[in-house]
């Protein structure tokens, strides 16, 4: 089945700087991170993609693993509309089975620049330097494309009042509670800490495994922290009740996504009859871009290069 989505979606498609993408961990928790797809995408396919270097993170293995992700577009913030394109306010969650492009043609590659350079700017280039250093973070990267299942549509980004369905239909109900991990559902890293860092960020979502095995991504708010975790607000039946594993994301960014930020978590989320959600952050990570688009690519180059060489060490056990 092939979903083609409506005109309102695909502006915002062809518009947003960044996106939230989320996987399942082989433990059935999910994981949020930043992507940037910077409008690729075939209506009439129904693929979206993104890319990613080798060098960055295990999201490819966990993606082998489980193709079910989602993409979450989530705001209009220095978007950079198409011609004759107008995008709205809405979030636009899209959910999908993801092919990992390992092997990109060139009619790939030209793609992913000419999309770049759009939204971006243009490559950075220079025989003397450049070229060389840039070579993991623009040659060794991979498509992802995602075979569209569902698209859903809130017109109010906060994910309130009555949503489109495009698609696969909406699961009648959430995912029945999970079991607490073996090493329990308490904080594992300073909540107070992370709700301090993560309410310093414009953007806060979080990511849990649906009833129907795909990841879900709704926006929330940081609130305070203590022992037993982190209070997050949302509108109001967008948090399933119980306990589950969940995945937080909170990012901030600058035109062309210079100067970004992020910092993510993995860890338990427990939402009570009320509505009333708290987050138990077990693991943390996320990385600051400097402000300035030429270091941002120099350090960039660094993390491809010393992730790239990780990845092709043998005592991964990949090659």
């Amino acid at each position: 089945m092939v979903v083609r989505w409506t005109d309102e979606a695909d502006a915002v498609f062809g518009a947003d700087l960044t996106a939230a993408l989320a996987y399942v961990t082989p433990a059935g928790g999910v994981v949020v991170t930043a992507v940037a797809p910077v409008g690729m995408r075939d209506r009439e396919a129904g693929w979206i993609a993104f890319s990613t270097s080798l060098g960055f993170g295990r999201k490819l293995d966990r993606i082998r693993r489980d193709p079910r992700v989602a993409l979450a577009f989530h705001s209009r913030q220095y978007a950079v509309a198409e011609p004759g394109t107008t995008p709205d306010d809405a979030f636009v969650l899209v959910q999908g089975k993801a092919e990992i492009i390992a092997d990109p043609s060139d009619e790939d590659r030209a793609m992913l620049t000419a999309h770049s350079a759009r939204m971006l700017g243009p490559a950075k280039h220079g025989r003397l330097f450049w070229d060389r250093w840039l070579r993991e973070y623009y040659r060794v990267r991979v498509p992802v494309r995602i075979a569209v299942e569902r698209v859903v549509r809130w017109p109010d980004p906060r994910c309130a009042g009555p949503h489109d369905v495009l698609g696969l239909p909406w699961p009648d109900g959430p995912a029945p509670p999970q079991a607490p991990p073996t090493g329990g559902a308490a904080p594992r890293v300073d909540a107070a800490r992370a709700a301090r860092r993560g309410a310093a960020h414009t953007h806060h979502l979080l990511g849990y495994r649906g009833s129907d095995g795909h990841p879900v991504v709704v926006p929330v708010h940081i609130g305070t922290a203590g022992a037993d975790g982190i209070r997050l607000t949302s509108t109001p039946g967008l948090l399933p009740p119980g306990g589950r594993r969940a995945g937080l994301l909170v990012h901030s960014y600058r035109p062309a996504l210079v100067g970004l930020s992020t910092r993510y978590h993995t860890g338990w989320l427990d939402t009570d009859e009320q509505g009333e959600a708290r987050y138990a952050p077990h693991t943390s990570g996320g990385f600051v871009a400097p402000p300035n688009r030429t270091l941002m690519l120099f350090f960039n180059g660094l993390m491809a290069k010393r992730g790239v060489r990780a990845f092709r060490e043998p005592s991964t056990g990949r090659s």
